[in-house]
């Protein structure tokens, strides 16, 4: 694959386009097709590697950034995972965390009172065929603790305080029922009561 470089800004005014649905970029073994590699010494502000924005100014819809990654050979990830993004961040020698680190940060807002719609700052879906048996670990959510380290982080969820997430309760009313979890390979339950007191 041939490596294009630009000395000074270049300007689309249509954007830029990496193959098509038709006649994709190919490459034969594994390789980064699009790649930029960084460092920044800034003392204050953000720096981003990338920077996108979608403004909607009629009744359409979409998203800043889409990514699909599709499977059509049989044994994919053989020895490795696909993912449809895979995200991290790490602090590395030397390097430590005076404010907040965060490997996905997801942020829902408005600026008006009443911004109609189901809002959420996360939403997992799925996308199976009617006839797919999905194996006993498919989760919407899978947590694994890797690494040399495995055992350091010992809380699933840190809720901030004065949130209205929790409801402080000295008792519970008729159990309502129960969110399947699975751990270590067997099923548990979150126990659900219909109100607390």
């Amino acid at each position: 694959m041939a490596n294009t470089t630009f000395t000074v800004p270049v300007n689309s005014l249509n954007g830029f386009v990496g193959g098509t649905a038709s006649v994709p970029v190919t490459v034969t073994t594994a390789t980064n097709i699009n790649s930029s590699y960084a460092t920044s010494s800034a003392t204050t502000g953000d720096t981003r590697l990338s920077y996108n924005r979608l403004t909607l100014t009629s009744t359409g819809s979409g998203e800043t950034i889409r990514a699909l990654t599709r499977v059509t050979g049989a044994n994919a990830a053989t020895g490795g995972t696909v993912n449809g993004a895979h995200i991290s961040a790490a602090v590395l020698t030397g390097g430590t965390i005076s404010g907040a680190a965060n490997a996905i940060r997801a942020t829902i807002g408005a600026s008006v009172a009443s911004p109609g719609g189901t809002l959420a700052a996360l939403q997992l879906d799925t996308d199976f065929a009617s006839g797919t048996t999905l194996g006993a670990d498919s989760a919407f959510i899978r947590v694994t603790d890797s690494g040399a380290g495995a055992g350091k982080m010992t809380r699933l969820m840190n809720i901030a305080t004065g949130t209205g997430l929790f409801t402080a309760a000295t008792s519970s009313s008729t159990l309502a029922g129960g969110i399947r979890v699975r751990i270590a390979g067997a099923d548990y339950f979150l126990v659900v009561a219909s109100a607390v007191a």
